[in-house]
């Protein structure tokens, strides 16, 4: 049981489209006046005046003659106030905690910056002490530990010379990813960070990350889908959506995961002669596809018409799914590497096929964080990274409106078996009850696996949309207390998203833990409802309430 570990990161893993729309529209009213469009700044002019911030404050950035910085994402408001995010390198080398945000008023002057980091980045010297070799034999070592002896093949890594200004003072390190094969050649995958002077290990996390014709789903019912024409048959592919697509991995595995890549897994495109898809069951292969384009589709919708966001990245590409990957593979996954998601079967037993609506939801969302605040997957930052996942896969579940799978605060309830031993992957309203997860902040969360120490973050959400004490919801009870016996009303499931979805992609870095979570909230709530807000009060309240003060 330990072993099932569903949304591992790594590779980093309807209602009507009216009310989507007017909900998208009372966001941006609640951003302050609009700036006429004509006025309004655009990406290029955006990355223009953050250019000159940098020229002109470089000094009191942290910025030398030896650092360069790249542009990874730009968010423009309603009434023209800038965020430019960047990442860095020094000497050539990336730099990790080096990312920061530069936050500009409507005329492009300078604001201020949320940093990852503020230890000058310097070092005496590049050339490490501990060769690539090594460091890669320790990676190797690492993995088999953290598979508990058990047999692994096709064992590889690789490495890359970094600037770690994550933990503590900045120093020379190799990050190796380590990948392998189990005895079932399902993948597992590792990613050490190595002092490239003493040879020490630094951290170490899972580097996999742990979901007009119709289809007939496992989980969901009888859904629509946009397809593709092609010849007499049709291809289960979305022009609508940047060209997602499913395909069918027929039950393959990957050589490799992240950067080492000597073959992957098929992804075969669903094709139909009629355009209805699958028949519900197992015996259909289709039936999984139809599940994950379906959860595809959701989420690109949720995104687009409740953020605005239009793909993962941002840039209106489609990602696309690989269904049936592996032999009983109990987990799903986001893979930055091929912008896919990637879905096992499950083993019958504990869990099945893994395409459920929230699956989905999470495992995309993963894409968003990596390409916005980027958290880092281990520690408290990990937490937050797989509660990102959680609190908008549950968002997207909502949003769909589906009664076959009515909106919850159960993750992966859809995918459990008998077997499994409780009703759910994970609960929002009171984490513990799976048997790991912390319903409350402590020194020790961040020592925590980040799918346990998610917990903080997703109890936080429970109480900010849907308040304290026990409520039903869709028919399902809950019942959530909070860490310091207060009581808390919540504010909305609407208002947390959006609350949320600006801290990631505004004030969130790499390096955020729990307190610059709330931070992080506190001014997004500030930005969209005002300082003096009930929404601002919430937030604060609803940290507080899990001990995050």
């Amino acid at each position: 049981m330990s072993r099932i570990r569903p949304y591992v990161r790594g590779s980093r893993r309807l209602a009507a489209v009216g009310a989507a729309a007017t909900s998208a529209t009372l966001l941006a009213a609640a951003l302050t006046p609009a700036a006429d469009a004509a006025e309004r700044p655009t990406r290029a002019s955006a990355i223009e005046n953050a250019s000159s911030v940098l020229a002109d404050r470089a000094a009191a950035l942290g910025l030398t003659a030896a650092q360069d910085t790249t542009v990874r994402d730009v968010v423009v408001d309603a009434d023209g106030t800038q965020h430019v995010r960047y990442d860095r390198t020094y000497r050539q080398l990336p730099v990790l905690g080096g990312d920061f945000v530069v936050h500009l008023a409507p005329d492009g002057s300078y604001r201020s910056t949320s940093r990852a980091t503020r230890s000058a980045v310097s070092l005496a010297s590049v050339t490490p002490k501990l060769s690539a070799p090594k460091a890669r034999h320790l990676a190797v070592n690492a993995l088999r530990a953290a598979n508990l002896g058990e047999t692994l093949r096709r064992i590889t890594a690789t490495s890359e010379l970094v600037v770690d200004a994550l933990h503590g003072a900045p120093r020379l390190a190799w990050r190796t990813n380590a990948v392998a094969q189990d005895s079932l050649g399902n993948p597992t995958a590792r990613t050490i960070l190595t002092d490239a002077g003493t040879g020490t290990e630094i951290d170490a996390w899972d580097a996999i990350e742990t979901a007009s014709g119709d289809g007939k789903s496992l989980y969901g019912g009888t859904v629509p889908l946009e397809t593709t024409r092609s010849g007499s048959t049709y291809q289960l592919k979305d022009a609508t959506r940047g060209n997602t697509y499913t395909g069918d991995a027929a039950n393959q595995n990957d050589l490799c995961i992240l950067t080492v890549c000597l073959s992957r897994a098929p992804a075969t495109v669903f094709t139909d002669a009629d355009n209805h898809w699958g028949t519900g069951t197992d015996a259909d292969r289709a039936s999984a596809a139809v599940d994950a384009q379906y959860g595809t589709d959701v989420t690109w919708d949720y995104y687009r018409y409740v953020h605005g966001r239009k793909g993962i990245a941002g840039d209106g590409k489609g990602s696309y799914n690989r269904v049936h990957y592996g032999t009983r593979y109990n987990n799903a996954f986001w893979d930055d590497t091929c912008f896919c998601m990637t879905y096992g079967d499950g083993d019958g037993t504990q869990l099945g096929p893994l395409v459920s609506l929230d699956v989905a939801g999470h495992e995309m969302s993963h894409g968003v964080t990596s390409k916005t605040a980027a958290l880092a997957y281990s520690g408290e930052s990990g937490g937050l990274n797989e509660a990102t996942s959680d609190i908008f896969g549950t968002l997207v579940e909502f949003y769909a409106g589906n009664a076959s799978d009515a909106g919850d605060y159960l993750i992966g309830e859809k995918i459990v078996r008998s077997g499994f031993g409780r009703e759910a992957l994970r609960y929002m309203d009171r984490p513990s009850k799976d048997g790991a997860s912390a319903d409350c902040w402590t020194a020790a969360v961040g020592d925590l696996d980040v799918h346990y120490s998610s917990g903080v973050a997703n109890h936080f959400a429970f109480l900010l949309a849907q308040g304290s004490g026990a409520r039903t919801v869709n028919g399902v009870s809950y019942d959530s207390p909070t860490c310091d016996g207060s009581s808390v009303t919540g504010i909305g499931r609407a208002k947390l998203g959006a609350i949320w979805y600006r801290a990631l992609t505004v004030y969130m870095t790499s390096a955020t833990n729990y307190a610059g979570a709330r931070a992080a909230t506190l001014s997004a709530a500030k930005d969209l409802y005002g300082a003096g807000s009930a929404e601002y009060g919430a937030v604060a309240g609803a940290w507080s309430a899990v001990g995050v003060g």
